[in-house]
């Protein structure tokens, strides 16, 4: 997550842009990324976001 804003309320703008954009699905941004779905989960439920499989994003 190092190249990702550290800003909670950015990073939730950048994540949402990249799934809408460029990936299906939370798992495979993960994974492309070599981002921990767990840790980037907390972070952003930390400040009120929640991730929706049907619609692929946070919110």
């Amino acid at each position: 997550m190092n190249d990702l804003p550290k800003d909670p309320m950015m990073l939730v703008g950048v994540i949402n842009m990249k799934l809408r954009d460029e990936y299906d699905s939370l798992d495979e941004l993960c994974a492309s990324m070599g981002i921990e779905r767990t840790l980037l989960e907390q972070k952003l439920a930390s400040v009120g976001f929640e991730y929706s499989e049907q619609n692929n994003k946070f919110w």
